[in-house]
């Protein structure tokens, strides 16, 4: 369509800043076609990624659970009920960042056994 994506130009126009700008006729058409506004994203609790720990901790303690330890190998991927996490590289990144986290981050980490959560 006129070099614009298909998948691009409806994202765009479902947008409810760009909706609220179309008028009767074209917010219609689009109806017409299927399409509505986009409902707003639910807040995160701080910048991107917020929920990334909350996905990696679930999956860490059910590997923790079922394997009884929670040294996992680097390319473990752990089916969680919101799907898959690579928890090797969580555990990797989440190490390489620990200054980044938070006391309670830290604190559930150490809570499951990891033992360079607490450390400095």
């Amino acid at each position: 369509m006129n070099g614009v994506d298909v998948g691009t130009r409806t994202a765009r126009q479902t947008d409810p800043a760009v909706w609220n700008t179309l008028n009767d006729e074209q917010q219609k058409r689009l109806e017409g076609l299927g399409l509505t506004p986009q409902t707003a994203p639910a807040a995160k609790e701080k910048g991107k990624g917020a929920g990334a720990f909350e996905r990696g901790i679930t999956a860490l303690t059910q590997y923790a659970a079922r394997e009884g330890r929670v040294v996992v190998p680097r390319a473990h991927i752990e089916e969680t009920p919101h799907g898959p996490v690579r928890l090797g590289t969580w555990i990797s990144n989440t190490r390489t960042r620990r200054n980044k986290l938070t006391d309670q981050q830290r604190e559930q980490l150490a809570a499951l056994g990891v033992d360079w959560a607490t450390a400095t």
